[in-house]
């Protein structure tokens, strides 16, 4: 198989080239689209365990651990105590982590949009649903 058709080749370019264009867009919050991650996850469940926010990224826990230490030192995370188990440690957003909502969501969108913007409708949505079934993922994006 000659790698411009190889699966693995193609995901992993298309990903690269998604990537640069999130990263340089993000670059006005002084974000990563890994901590874009992170925060979407606090937005969405108001806080959550750091194994927890790994799970839903899928990422390793280690990996989640760098980010988060990046994310608390730049102010847009704390990490509180579970009041209802002390033992657990619970990541929320910041007020600066929180005031980036609605801007980062917009933005989000637009590059959403540009990305997908060469595609019918209907590509967009059968390309979303084959990464999502690539993904082995439940949700409609």
């Amino acid at each position: 198989m000659e790698l411009q058709n190889c699966i693995n080749y193609l995901l992993t370019t298309a990903q690269h080239e998604v990537f640069q264009t999130f990263s340089a867009g993000l670059t006005q919050f002084n974000i990563t689209p890994g901590q874009y991650g992170v925060l979407s996850c606090l937005w969405q469940n108001g806080s959550c365990t750091p194994k927890e926010i790994a799970q839903i990224l899928r990422l390793e826990n280690s990996t989640i651990s760098g980010v988060l230490d990046r994310m608390q030192k730049r102010g847009l995370i704390d990490r509180v105590v579970d009041p209802n188990d002390r033992r657990s440690v619970r990541v929320v957003p910041t007020e600066e982590g929180s005031s980036l909502k609605d801007d980062v969501l917009r933005l989000i969108d637009e590059l959403n949009a540009e990305i997908l913007s060469g595609f019918t409708a209907e590509q967009r949505s059968t390309l979303l649903s084959c990464l999502q079934q690539i993904s082995k993922l439940d949700t409609q994006v």
